[in-house]
């Protein structure tokens, strides 16, 4: 049997690898016992968390979470979902959520947006999830989404142009930066063009789309 828990920094925060066979039980002493042993490294960080090596339920996420927070001042900010295909492309988007939100307060959202819902936020927001046709997020900063933009978003609410909108897929019903709205037709078109995950920007008095990564 190779190590039962392996604990890796990344640009973007920690992966932890668990091993797939061993008793989760028998995991959780040994990730508390490196957390222990190393929580003097990791004084008062902000950081996302991943998961290699073996799939957990949310159940067993929340224990690990408990352990990280009983051993460690480590904040987590969020996990960052495993064993999905766009997984390359999460990874980059919270890394860049978490570059601009080192500057500023910002807050995470786990899970997706239905029809009807609205998410304000008094600073910046990184939505893990999806946000679907008739829901809304409001928000003074910039909006981060590790998924797929249906809905309405406005950034920038008290009138920053300099905020912005990141998603996977960027097909919004509305898109407000600042006092910008965007043509949705021509954000349509440059989302088709653009492969990847996509970031609107103000220029000028213009909404445009860019690729996240070159």
């Amino acid at each position: 049997m190779g190590r039962l828990v392996t604990i890796r920094s990344s640009r973007y925060g920690l992966d932890i690898e668990l091993d797939p066979e061993a008793d989760f039980d028998v995991l959780l002493r040994t990730l508390s016992d490196k957390f222990k042993a190393s929580a003097r490294f990791f004084k008062d960080a902000r950081m996302a968390l991943s998961f290699s090596g073996r799939t957990l339920t949310r159940t067993e996420e929340d224990a690990v979470l408990e352990i990280i927070n009983d051993n460690t001042q480590i904040d987590i900010l969020c996990v960052v979902e495993q064993n999905d295909k766009n997984e390359p492309m999460y990874r980059s988007i919270v890394e860049h959520a978490l570059t601009d939100m080192s500057k500023k307060d910002g807050q995470f959202y786990r899970g997706t947006l239905g029809k009807r819902e609205i998410l304000e936020s008094d600073s910046s927001v990184v939505i893990l999830g999806d946000v679907e046709p008739g829901a809304r997020v409001v928000a003074r900063g910039s909006v981060v989404i590790v998924g797929a933009l249906y809905g309405s978003v406005r950034a920038g609410a008290a009138g920053d142009r300099d905020a912005f909108v990141v998603a996977l897929s960027m097909q919004p019903k509305q898109l407000c930066i600042g006092d910008i709205e965007a043509r949705r037709q021509l954000i349509y078109q440059e989302s088709l063009s653009i492969k990847g995950p996509k970031i609107a920007v103000v220029d000028g008095s213009r909404i445009y789309l860019d690729p996240l990564v070159d």
